[in-house]
């Protein structure tokens, strides 16, 4: 396997057990406590940090009669519109909510760059299968761009982005906004996305056992998001987006990933495929680095690397 950066190796091992542990079926529902208890929600007074952040929550009403929730935030103070980062937290589609997320996107992205986020409580598997969240995630975004006024943003500089199973439902809805003629993102950022439920690419084999989020794991959380239909020859890209066979007509894409990971050759397939159908894409492997390094290992050099490249890219997009 290609070897860990240093100040990620030490990372992990300072995280012990818990960076290593495997999801299965069997400890799906413990590994969901375990995850709520260790990222609980931050209040939206803890959000506003202050005073420096507007934050508030939007209801989305579902076909069934239930609410999805929309966390809205902005620097404070702000009158003219904002650009909009819509974000799809990770997690695997098993875990993950959209506060906890915020904190980090508000500093490190909506006051330097003067951006509004918006983070997406879609619903999670395998209580809600597909295609439950990749519906929320659109339902969500028509909702933002709808309400743009209220929220104090540019519907016309949307970038849709997420990390791990959010960068793959934000792959997943640039598809669908395409294909159903919806709201068109400027940009879609990909960290570490997770797009193929078929597990059988060259890194997902050799980082069995090694990276932080191995095949065992990603084919568990594939099975609860996909139930009767995982490994099905027909299934929808918008639910596995490396499943797409007309990567065209789709916004510019960052597509990020780190070299000891799991997702890195899915991740650079997709980047590919988006090349050949004519599309943009920027592409990084950062070298030593393991499917959450940047959450690992916040001060090390590699993180800095990555935080900086997704940031000119954001500012490039956004100047365009």
């Amino acid at each position: 396997m290609p070897p860990l950066d240093p100040q990620v190796r030490a990372a992990v091992d300072a995280a012990g057990a818990r960076a290593r542990e495997v999801l299965t079926p069997e400890g799906l529902a413990a590994w969901q406590e375990q995850d709520a208890a260790a990222r609980p929600r931050p209040t939206l007074d803890r959000l506003r940090d202050g005073g420096r952040f507007e934050v508030e929550e939007v209801r989305v009403p579902r076909a069934d009669g239930s609410d999805l929730t929309l966390v809205s935030a902005r620097p404070a103070g702000v009158r003219e519109p904002l650009p909009l980062l819509y974000y799809l937290h990770g997690g695997g589609m098993v875990t993950g909510n959209a506060w906890s997320v915020l904190p980090r996107l508000l500093r490190g992205w909506a006051l330097p760059l003067g951006l509004a986020v918006v983070s997406v409580e879609y619903r999670l598997a395998p209580h809600t299968r597909f295609p439950g969240a990749v519906e929320d995630c659109y339902a969500g975004l028509v909702r933002a761009v709808g309400l743009a006024d209220r929220l104090g943003v540019d519907a016309r500089r949307v970038i849709i982005g997420g990390k791990s199973a959010g960068g793959g439902l934000a792959a997943a809805l640039a598809l669908l906004a395409r294909d159903r003629g919806g709201p068109a993102p400027v940009g879609q950022l990909l960290l570490s996305p997770m797009l193929d439920d078929r597990g059988d690419t060259f890194s997902s084999h050799q980082m069995a056992g090694h990276d932080t989020w191995d095949r065992t794991s990603n084919a568990t959380a594939w099975q609860a998001v996909l139930g009767d239909r995982y490994g099905a020859a027909d299934l929808p890209p918008y639910a596995a987006p490396a499943r797409a066979t007309d990567l065209s007509g789709l916004p510019p894409a960052y597509v990020d990933v780190g070299s000891a990971e799991t997702f890195r050759d899915e991740a650079v397939a997709y980047a590919d495929a988006i090349w050949r159908a004519g599309g943009e894409a920027e592409l990084h492997v950062w070298p030593g680095a393991c499917h959450g390094f940047d959450t690992l290992a916040p001060d090390a050099a590699v993180t800095q690397d990555a935080h900086d490249a997704r940031t000119r890219w954001l500012r490039r997009v956004l100047q365009q």
